[in-house]
């Protein structure tokens, strides 16, 4: 059997590399399995060009809660919804209405100024009503609302 020469080329390693380190669950498995073997801490994070202390936190979350935390994040709960679904609904249906007079089409912009006059939408702002109305097209298709 003869032995091939093996050696990526620059954009190969730097794409695999950057695989890895972005697959946070392959990446922390490595970890426990490199400490599994006797690895140190220092030469771990060497081996993956990864922080020392990154090493040290997946260690830790593994003898304090098991694989799983170690393996994956924690669900983080994020900001709460300003809007409920009628207030959502209320934005979506003014959008898919005639635009006020003197205007081609609702935009974003506009919708947000219409609805702060009324009552629970005081702090209503653009990016608000961008991000309800392409999650509403993505959902159901609400393409003919001219928005």
């Amino acid at each position: 059997m003869s032995r091939r020469s093996f050696e990526f080329n620059e954009d190969d390693e730097k794409f695999l590399i950057g695989f890895v380190k972005n697959s946070k669950e392959t990446l922390r498995a490595f970890v426990l399995l490199l400490l599994n073997k006797g690895m140190k801490n220092i030469d771990i994070s060497k081996l993956l060009d990864i922080s020392p202390n990154t090493v040290t936190n997946i260690k830790n979350r593994y003898l304090e809660e098991g694989l799983e935390s170690a393996l994956y994040d924690k669900p983080r709960p994020g900001q709460p919804k300003k809007y409920g679904v009628e207030k959502e609904t209320e934005i979506i249906a003014l959008a898919c209405t005639d635009p006020p007079e003197g205007y081609k089409t609702w935009t974003t912009r506009l919708i947000a100024e219409t609805l702060q006059e009324k009552e629970g939408f005081e702090t209503l702002t653009r990016e608000t009503v961008r991000v309800i109305l392409k999650k509403a097209q993505q959902d159901h298709g609400l393409k003919k609302c001219g928005v």
